[in-house]
């Protein structure tokens, strides 16, 4: 106690030092030009205790907010300064030019005033301005100045946005989606609730180089925001039509001024806090996907959406036969290279091919993908010959000229000699391999047998009659069986329906197998694919027009417990986030039981 009244002494000291000091009084706006609709920051702070502040009418402008008050004490080289800041949140409602008239306030019963500022309202967005400051400023960790230590409305001082650089494409074009964090308040943590919805969109993690979070300070809407980026995709869209991003649903802990104070004069100098848990989900985006264009599309079109160099080579074009040759097919650009599927060149027929080994030189960040592709085929000549591979045709959409491009490879002429394991095979103009004819002249057998009477032998035998009668039989059998088939068969969505949990089997057996090899990443992934092609098979939803609210309600149509509805759905979040973070609070086993029981309630319901 007695520390405590030593600190509280050295503390008032401090504060006469303070009153000793001139007292200021001033204005500060965010913005001099504003445009209609926009909004804006008016600060009034004054550099001691005062009493009995009153604002000015703001004519022309609307109040959104205010007056909002934050205070500061600092203490350098023995000198203590406090400040007392009184904020509004201003939106410019018509176009001129309007003066914000002065505040006042009262200081050891001296009446204080501030400056007139003039805010000129233009029509629309209001060019930037610099203010003398930078506006996005790269920083290590959140600029405490920012932090306004004020509830109000947290949607303001705390949100995700969701920002994508192009909000119209075409069917396989890269785009690039960045979850960017805007906060006014002080964050103690946070939790990820859900990840955006992405389907119809192949995604792409961008990868930060480091696990650092870079803080920047920029300025939205007329304030400024300390700014981190969360979560960077690249996207693909799949199909053409309106796509809509998901939300982001994230859980933050925010330290904000207590309501009440402690009767501790202690803790009444220094100020008390409460933590209190927001639930913040940024805005859904849609993004309007184009269909390709067919004028120009050829046959060796398949899917490739950028800007593209195709190239091919051999490692050899003489060789004996049976011996190894490398063909090799580079292709280098950006755009969706990581979707291109290996070509398939025409190699002669005396060639046998195996399957191409890919090598991937692909580097991702928020301009895209970039980087070469090589696909390396391994030919083996049976006959000696002089061989031709033909070049190779390859196409890409060009989205700066919005058209076709075609591109060739070029051709090799292999010379093939005649190889020592040909084992003397002649070859005819190339022919494959000279097959060996049966033969077709047997010899009688000479040893002969008893002649059998009819009735003793297998004809004329209750056997030979029955087999007689089974073929008729099998035949209505097959007949009968073919109708049934074809009746239970004809209808596509029964048939889905019935072979979903067969089909959803698969996937639980491929997760049980990566649970035994400790994969989790890989088992949350096939539990996920599991559950989510077997809701699409037994509800009759293509699996890219699956979402929460269309499962919810397909399986509410089918009188299915509320209960087993929310377990699902809450089963599949949890699966959706764990293929990106680990999870907490269940066991891989206990998913893996509790996806098999739900699946097996759904089958006994429906």
């Amino acid at each position: 106690m007695k520390l405590k009244l030593y600190i509280l002494s050295l503390l008032l000291l401090c504060t006469n030092l303070l009153y000793a000091a001139d007292p200021k009084f001033t204005v500060s706006v965010s913005k001099t030009e504003v445009g209609t609709t926009e909004q804006f920051e008016v600060t009034f702070t004054v550099n001691t205790n005062a009493t009995n502040f009153t604002a000015p009418s703001f004519n022309g402008f609307l109040v959104v907010s205010g007056p909002n008050t934050s205070q500061s004490m600092s203490m350098i080289n023995g000198v203590t300064s406090s400040s007392v800041a009184f904020s509004f949140d201003l939106i410019a409602v018509k176009e001129g030019t309007y003066t914000i008239g002065a505040a006042t306030i009262v200081v050891n019963g001296k009446q204080l005033n501030t400056n007139p500022v003039k805010i000129k309202v233009v029509k629309g967005a209001a060019a930037p301005q610099n203010n003398n400051q930078p506006q996005t400023q790269a920083q290590n960790g959140p600029d405490p100045r920012i932090n306004s230590g004020r509830p109000g409305d947290i949607s303001k001082n705390l949100f995700i946005l969701a920002a994508v650089n192009k909000t119209s494409a075409y069917i396989g074009e890269q785009l690039t989606l960045s979850y960017r964090l805007y906060t006014r308040v002080a964050i103690v943590n946070n939790e990820l609730e859900k990840l955006s919805d992405l389907n119809g969109f192949y995604s792409q993690d961008i990868k930060a180089p480091d696990q650092t979070v870079h803080w920047r300070v920029e300025t939205y809407k007329g304030l400024k925001y300390n700014v981190t980026d969360i979560k960077q995709n690249i996207l693909s869209p799949e199909h053409a039509g309106d796509i809509t991003i998901g939300p982001m649903i994230m859980d933050f802990i925010v330290r904000e001024a207590a309501a009440s104070q402690s009767r501790d004069p202690f803790d009444q100098f220094f100020g008390g806090y409460n933590d209190v848990k927001y639930k913040i989900k940024s805005v859904p985006v849609v993004i309007h996907v184009k269909p390709l264009p067919e004028t120009g599309k050829q046959l060796g079109f398949s899917g490739a959406v950028g800007k593209f160099t195709i190239s091919a080579s051999v490692d050899k074009t003489e060789l004996k036969a049976n011996e190894p040759l490398n063909y090799k097919i580079k292709v280098t650009g950006s755009g969706n290279i990581k979707l291109l599927q290996a070509p398939s060149p025409n190699f002669p027929p005396d060639f046998e091919k195996y399957d191409p080994k890919t090598t991937d030189t692909i580097v991702d960040n928020e301009h895209g993908s970039s980087g070469s592709k090589i696909y390396t085929y391994l030919l083996i000549p049976r006959h000696g010959g002089n061989f031709t591979i033909e070049p190779l045709k390859f196409a890409y959409f060009d989205l700066n000229t919005h058209r076709y491009v075609n591109l060739q490879t070029a051709g090799f002429n292999i010379k093939v000699a005649k190889g020592v394991n040909e084992n003397n095979v002649t070859s005819f103009g190339n022919k494959q391999d000279v097959k060996l004819l049966n033969k077709d002249i047997r010899y009688i057998k000479s040893n002969g047998g008893d002649i059998i009477k009819n009735g003793e032998g297998f004809y004329d035998s209750g056997l030979y009659y029955f087999l007689l009668l089974f073929g008729p039989l099998l035949f209505v059998g097959a007949l009968i069986y073919g109708k049934w088939y074809e009746k239970n068969n004809s209808d596509i969505v029964k048939v889905k329906s019935r072979k979903a949990s067969k089909i959803a089997a698969k996937h639980l057996a491929s997760a049980q197998a990566q649970l035994s090899a400790n994969n989790s990443k890989a088992f949350y992934e096939n539990i996920f694919k599991g559950l989510y092609g077997y809701l699409s098979d037994k509800l009759n939803i293509a699996y890219a027009d699956l979402n929460r609210e269309k499962i919810a309600a397909e399986l509410k149509a089918r009188s299915l417990d509320e209960p087993l509805i929310n377990e699902l759905l809450d089963t599949l979040d949890l699966c959706d986030m764990a293929r990106y973070a680990p999870v907490t609070g269940i066991s891989e086993q206990q998913m893996f039981d509790k996806a098999k029981n739900m699946i097996n309630d759904i089958e006994n319901k429906i």
